[in-house]
């Protein structure tokens, strides 16, 4: 098994571009691809990205990171609260546990982990991807990144 790692921003237009090559190589690999998408949101410059984060993760403790992950990454113009909890609702989430995560920014601890990773690892912005433990500096389309994985 091979795993792809991602520092992502979900307002981030490039990260957007990447999903769709990252849902297509997850789609194609299946279970030999490990994905882990790690927070890396950019705060001066994307100002609804961490709580984008924040929603990703409180659909995570739902058991629903995947489906988020990919809603907010359809919708990156659609990221203020009222669209997230939306999202939160589409999904079949436990709406009022998800507004109470967002308001008490339960899962800021778990978002700033992955930023502090991030940096230590070199990540200067996004998308970043590690391949298998290792810096991936090649395109990020799915033949690409497949091409690598193996």
């Amino acid at each position: 098994m091979s795993t792809l790692t991602q520092y992502g921003d979900f307002e981030c237009p490039y990260c957007g571009n990447a999903s769709s090559e990252v849902r297509e190589l997850r789609r194609r690999l299946g279970d030999r691809l490990a994905f882990e998408f790690r927070h890396f949101p950019i705060e001066g410059r994307h100002p609804h990205a961490f709580q984008a984060a924040e929603a990703a993760e409180a659909a995570r403790a739902q058991g629903r990171f995947e489906e988020m992950h990919d809603l907010l990454f359809e919708n990156q113009k659609k990221l203020e609260r009222d669209d997230v909890v939306g999202y939160a609702r589409q999904l079949g989430l436990d709406v009022e546990r998800f507004e109470r995560e967002l308001d008490e920014h339960t899962h800021e601890p778990k978002i700033r982990a992955d930023q502090e990773e991030a940096l230590e690892r070199g990540v200067a912005g996004t998308p970043t991807f590690f391949v298998n433990g290792k810096p991936y500096e090649g395109f990020y389309d799915a033949e690409s990144l497949a091409e690598v994985l193996g």
